[in-house]
């Protein structure tokens, strides 16, 4: 059963719960927001799924860590709280995120503490100033307020996002629905990095016989040596059926990352939504561990051959909608089973 509402000044639909859950027991939702830091816990059946962590000392509020159903954190340690091997690439990497490359010229995805100062004037932030709504249940809900600013915190955009967690013994899913309002005329200038990006654990990464070189924002190169790195099993496939490396700058419904992760197979999946501009998105996922889905990088994705920028006026807003589902057990969710997901997913919001 579907029933419509209007909630945070646009409409979504609520269902009863993902298809894939409804095949199992769906477990109870706890959303905590912090007394003391800014921060909010959400976890299922007691043990913790996520953090909302959005202090002023990170440019964009982000979810960190996520943990599957069996207590394996997904995302990469680094920079928050460094596992051994971890890669130390991009700093600006972290949990799961949504920003982009150039908003009204500002480079928002980028932005990091390693930006040296006198360069820092190029990024934006994203500066979280309310929790709206914290509720759990059989969904838990999380709703924030944001204002999406330069580094003299004059408002370009504000943010208001939806966040509702579910989950069972073997999976557990997110669905983001973020809305921006222009606060001035603004455009999205048709670039490589964005907009929902997520960060995968060392597991997770391609395995690789290159050399792989990684410079930082501070211009430090990191050269990781080809066939060395054991841990990396990781592989993608996407709604389309490309693979590997040929995922990058393909086009898909949806995209999956899986591999090995102690004895479980563990995958993660994201779903685009058909409301989504520039549907189905392009996917910007890379070997290295980046995972993110980008409808406005279409210039590089297609070498030129077509562009995609995105304007609003003053007072418009444009809402971008998301589901990612982590899976754990003795194998990971089918494409299939993703192909019913998302099109139960593109009913439901």
């Amino acid at each position: 059963m579907i029933s419509r509402l209007t909630k945070l000044g646009f409409t979504m639909a609520i269902t009863t719960m993902p298809i894939i859950v409804m095949a199992q027991k769906s477990e109870l939702v706890k959303v905590v927001k912090s007394a003391t830091e800014n921060k909010v816990d959400i976890s299922i059946e007691g043990k913790l799924f996520t953090s909302f962590l959005y202090p002023d000392s990170l440019e964009k509020p982000v979810l960190y860590p996520l943990y599957a159903a069996n207590g394996t954190i997904v995302t990469r340690g680094f920079p928050l709280d460094p596992r051994p091997g971890d890669p130390t690439d991009h700093p600006h990497h972290i949990g799961l995120w949504f920003n982009f490359e150039n908003l009204n010229g500002l480079d928002f995805w980028n932005n990091s503490y390693a930006i040296p100062a006198n360069k820092k004037s190029l990024y934006g932030w994203i500066r979280t100033d309310k929790i709206i709504e914290a509720a759990g249940g059989k969904t838990g809900v999380l709703a924030y307020h944001a204002n999406w600013t330069n580094q003299q915190k004059n408002i370009i955009l504000e943010e208001t996002t939806r966040f509702e967690f579910s989950g069972s013994e073997t999976q557990r899913i997110i669905d983001r629905i973020t809305t921006l309002k222009a606060n001035v005329d603004v455009i999205f200038k048709d670039a490589k990095d964005g907009m929902l990006g997520l960060r995968l654990a060392h597991e997770l990464q391609m395995p690789t016989t290159e050399d792989q070189q990684f410079t930082d924002n501070k211009g430090n190169v990191t050269v990781v040596k080809g066939g060395t790195d054991h841990v990396a099993n990781g592989n993608y496939i996407t709604s389309a059926g490309k693979t590997g490396n040929d995922v990058w700058s393909s086009r898909g419904v949806w995209c999956k990352v899986y591999g090995k992760m102690g004895a479980d197979s563990v995958s993660i999946a994201i779903i685009d939504h058909p409301k989504n501009p520039n549907y189905p998105t392009f996917w910007h996922a890379r070997g290295y561990g980046l995972f993110a889905a980008n409808p406005l990088g279409e210039k590089i994705f297609t070498n030129g051959k077509s562009e995609k920028n995105l304007s609003l006026k003053k007072g418009e807003s444009v809402t971008f909608r998301y589901r990612i589902i982590i899976t754990n057990g003795d194998k990971t969710v089918s494409s299939a089973e993703l192909n019913e997901i998302a099109d139960e997913f593109a009913k439901a919001h």
